[in-house]
């Protein structure tokens, strides 16, 4: 059915409200809103894993960690910056303005894990890497919108 013929009160494909944040362009409803929870959920257990299961044992050199970047043969100055990115990654998950550019530095970031656990661990454990670069790239394209509001606050200063 076309746009013109349309039923009052129904909308088209063009007028229903992207994956955005609420308000924007109307509330979403129904299953748009269910997926905006869903996106959300996967977000904040996101954030926790980065902040807490991975970046906090980076940046209190707990033994596993140090000993993970002795054998690569990174050192110290390595575990620190790693553990503070994959921190402000999972803050900056947690930002709207930054969600998407943070899924998408986490991906690469994962990356790099997934290559250095096939070279250095004869990838023992490289699957978690890759299991969790899935969810960072769906964030990083439904959270996309939110680039064009970083550019304009980036354009302002």
């Amino acid at each position: 059915m076309s746009e013109t013929t349309a039923p009052v009160g129904a909308r088209s494909t063009a007028s229903t409200p992207s994956m955005t944040s609420a308000g924007t362009a109307g509330s979403p409803t129904g299953r748009a809103r269910g997926a905006l929870v869903a996106l959300r959920v996967v977000q904040v257990l996101l954030a926790l894993f980065y902040g807490i299961a991975s970046a906090l044992p980076k940046l209190m050199a707990h033994p596993t960690a140090v000993e993970s970047f002795d054998r690569i043969g990174w050192g110290s100055g390595a575990m620190y910056a790693i553990g503070a990115l994959e921190l402000a990654g999972a803050i900056a998950l947690l930002v709207p303005v930054l969600q998407s550019v943070a899924a998408t530095a986490l991906g690469a970031l994962m990356v790099g894990a997934f290559l250095v656990q096939l070279t250095a661990f004869d990838g023992e454990n490289a699957a978690t890497p890759l299991v969790l670069i899935a969810p960072l790239a769906l964030i990083a394209w439904a959270r996309r919108t939110h680039n064009a509001d970083l550019a304009r606050l980036l354009r302002r200063r």
